[in-house]
């Protein structure tokens, strides 16, 4: 399971900020992922200035994937995207049952 965190600038519309959330659901889906959940989760300050914001919309994804291809799809793609100002990939422990 890994969770995915990323930034989108937050001078979007709220259109354009719905597209660019499908548009990378997507690329996960279609590199193989399974989308637990995926949902924004607030607009906050930032400690320092990044490209020129302050402040930004942080968007949260659960998900499930087979291989590395669809994280090193999105990585690549975030890397070039005006839109998303930061975003960082995280492998979540599995828990054990008891």
């Amino acid at each position: 399971m890994y969770e995915l965190t990323y930034i989108i600038r937050p001078d979007m519309d709220a259109d354009a900020k719905k597209a660019l959330v499908e548009r990378f659901d997507g690329i996960l889906k279609d590199n193989g992922a399974e989308i637990a959940k995926s949902e924004d989760w607030s607009s906050r300050r930032f400690a320092y200035e990044i490209a020129g914001y302050h402040e930004g919309v942080y968007h949260i994804v659960n998900f499930s994937a087979e291989n590395d291809a669809a994280y090193v799809e999105f990585d690549r793609l975030a890397k070039i995207s005006q839109d998303i100002l930061r975003h960082m990939i995280v492998k979540r422990a599995v828990e054990s049952a008891k």
